[in-house]
């Protein structure tokens, strides 16, 4: 395993690290004990940093990640989130009151005294430039009830704006193949301001792992059947924004990634870790399968100039312009 900066944070972090929202909901049927064997497999391969909400599965991911790391709290960093468990577009969410319940249920649910990175939950843009958030956070900080702080955000503007907060710590983003667009302004200024960058949904819900066709179906619990044009929440956070049967064409174009790699999952893995200032990849899973895989792309080689120059021609002429929503 390699270990990165997360920022300027003092923290150092697997670069392949793990999100929990499929283990914890919203991706199909959960099995507990495989998600505890992969937790337990993850951390034996040398992963020690993994990413979930109090919204994953009604708090249920932060309660398997408090099993999995019983008595490994100073050795296995977590970062949680807050605010979609309530109205997001109140101003009251964002209060001193509620967020301190939010932290407070989340540290009991994840058995700790302290939260190595507390996230804001993709709020709205004009809750990020009203700031008072921020001055809560602060305060918990300061109490120790979380180490440091960051934003998940939905688009480039939105983590443009965190930045200009010099507490804010980290900013994940969705960014793969399909998401090119934080290279050209917001990687550079977070790396300019020492902030990390976590990297989710890099396999663009599954998209590029090349598994699927477009005859594929989900469960209905599968936020990839319910949200797949932004029904239930962002439609970013879904197949990158594309829709399945457009995705599913689009993935079938980048398979030659795979090709002479270990599998396309872990070629377009390897693809992020490549570009600079990325501080982890944070794919999720829901068996051991699947963390064997994601973790081929420590071995993986890098593009070459000729393959980056063709993967930027791809996203500029066929992808750019059919992603759907704000990026």
């Amino acid at each position: 395993m390699n270990y990165r900066n997360l920022g300027d944070t003092g923290l150092k972090i697997s670069e392949v690290s793990f999100g929990t929202w499929a283990i914890g909901g919203s991706w199909g049927k959960v099995d507990d004990t495989e998600a505890l064997k992969s937790l337990h497999m993850a951390m034996e391969k040398g992963v020690n940093f993994f990413d979930t909400a109090d919204v994953y599965g009604d708090g249920h991911s932060e309660e398997l990640l408090a099993k999995a790391t019983k008595g490994k709290e100073n050795q296995i960093h977590i970062a949680t989130k807050f605010c979609r468990g309530g109205d997001i577009f109140a101003n009251e969410t964002y209060s001193e009151e509620r967020v301190r319940q939010y932290c407070e249920n989340s540290l009991k649910r994840l058995n700790r005294e302290t939260i190595d990175l507390y996230q804001i939950h993709c709020p709205p843009t004009a809750i990020l430039k009203d700031g008072r958030v921020f001055e809560v956070l602060d305060k918990l900080q300061e109490e120790g009830k979380i180490r440091h702080y960051g934003v998940s955000v939905e688009t480039v503007e939105e983590g443009l704006i965190c930045l200009q907060n010099p507490n804010v710590k980290a900013l994940q983003i969705i960014f793969n193949i399909f998401r090119q667009k934080p290279l050209e302004l917001l990687i550079p200024e977070a790396k300019r301001k020492g902030v990390g960058i976590l990297v989710r949904l890099p396999l663009a819900s599954g998209l590029l792992t090349g598994k699927f066709t477009k005859e594929h179906t989900f469960e209905k619990d599968d936020h990839r059947k319910f949200n797949e044009n932004g029904e239930a929440f962002n439609v970013g956070e879904t197949f990158a924004g594309l829709g399945f049967e457009k995705g599913v064409a689009l993935a079938d174009e980048l398979a030659w990634i795979g090709e002479s790699r270990q599998s396309m999952a872990a070629a377009a893995l390897r693809w992020i870790l490549d570009q600079p200032s990325i501080s982890c990849v944070i794919p999720g899973f829901k068996n051991r399968q699947q963390i064997n895989e994601n973790l081929k792309a420590l071995e993986e080689k890098p593009f070459n100039t000729e393959e980056l120059q063709r993967l930027r021609t791809f996203y500029e002429e066929k992808v750019k312009n059919a992603i759907r929503g704000p990026y």
